[in-house]
């Protein structure tokens, strides 16, 4: 299997962590029991410390369909492959408009490929690495030639399972359960992948289904399908809570996926891994020899979710960092939670 092109649209509105401080402090000014003003510079602190910067979400008039059109129609030109040869299209992560049918459906519809067998695959932030590794599996069988894997991480819509119900904080303590939410930022991509005989890629995952209420958004009736947690719906049913301090200090499952995937170190020209904070995988990437290779887009984009790989992947071919012949690995912790690294050639 051979990664053709990787392309994303980023939405124009650039929000910084300033930008974030303010909202809270207009959403929460009235009601916050405690020193709102302390809390603030918390979450200031915080930001900074993750390493970002600033992130992109939706403006006045932009849709996410039309930039994940406008990615996928590049991506498409970029990797030499027209509409009518793409023979399966997945759409994958969290961001969606459609509990049924499955978004591939709609996508497939508005990009224009009248040939694609359509399916989703939702896994959190890990939702692309699997994909990807679907569609290995898939192309093995011979069945398909040509893959298009594609999301839409558009979560910061007012009215939605973020904004502004998060942005109201009640007290400092309630960062612990929302602060994950303020490094957030918006991303389509589009993936384009071929069957062609090639390096094979590898892939190794651990689940830790025991830390699953760490990060969720739960819908209306969720008690019915899980054991009880204090944790869920910590921030209320139907909006984004994670625990990402917690979800942090599990990196040694992190480390065993990559122990395992065993990669050639000396040979990895790049690595790409999920945007949830630019100083812990700066961490991780040095632990493990790669601190060089690692590509960074968490501090200009935010945690773009599902989107954060095939972001980091677009931005490294767009300023030739990568070419054909170079390895690269990908490393994801995820809410499930999962662990993933990959390896592949370009």
């Amino acid at each position: 299997m051979r990664l053709k092109s990787a392309v994303a649209g980023l939405p124009s509105r650039t929000v910084t962590n300033a930008d974030i401080t303010a909202l809270i402090a207009e959403h929460s000014a009235a009601g916050f029991t405690g020193d709102l003003d302390d809390a603030l510079r918390k979450v200031d602190y915080y930001l900074k410390y993750a390493g970002s910067e600033s992130r992109q979400w939706l403006d006045e008039g932009e849709r996410p369909i039309d930039l994940l059109r406008t990615a996928t129609n590049k991506a498409l030109e970029q990797a030499g492959v027209r509409h009518q040869d793409v023979d399966l299209l997945i759409y994958t992560g969290i961001g969606r408009g459609f509990i049924e049918p499955g978004g591939a459906y709609h996508s497939a519809a508005a990009i224009g490929l009248d040939n694609a067998h359509c399916f989703d695959i939702l896994d959190a932030c890990m939702s692309w690495t699997r994909a990807v590794q679907v569609t290995e599996s898939l192309f093995r069988t011979g069945q398909y030639r040509t893959a298009l894997i594609v999301n839409a991480e558009f979560n910061l819509r007012s009215g939605g399972v973020v904004f502004p119900h998060l942005f109201h904080i009640p007290k400092v303590e309630a960062l612990e359960s929302i602060f994950p939410a303020y490094t957030l930022g918006e991303a389509a991509t589009a993936t384009v992948l071929t069957a062609e005989d090639h390096e094979p890629w590898e892939f190794r995952f651990a689940s830790r289904p025991d830390l699953a209420p760490l990060c969720n958004v739960t819908l209306e009736g969720y008690e019915g399908f899980c054991d009880p947690s204090d944790k869920l719906a910590a921030n209320g049913v139907g909006f984004f809570t994670s625990f990402g301090f917690e979800m942090h200090e599990h990196a040694e499952d992190g480390f065993t996926v990559f122990e395992r995937l065993d990669p050639p170190v000396d040979e990895v020209k790049a690595l790409f891994t999920h945007a949830s904070s630019k100083r812990y995988w700066q961490g991780m990437a040095d632990k493990v020899g790669l601190g060089s290779a690692i590509h960074h887009v968490f501090d200009k984009t935010g945690n773009v979710v599902s989107a954060s790989v095939p972001a980091a992947i677009a931005s490294a071919l767009e300023q030739d960092l990568v070419r054909p012949g170079d390895r690269a690995v990908g490393w994801v912790g995820s809410a499930g939670m999962s662990f993933g690294a990959f390896t592949f050639v370009f």
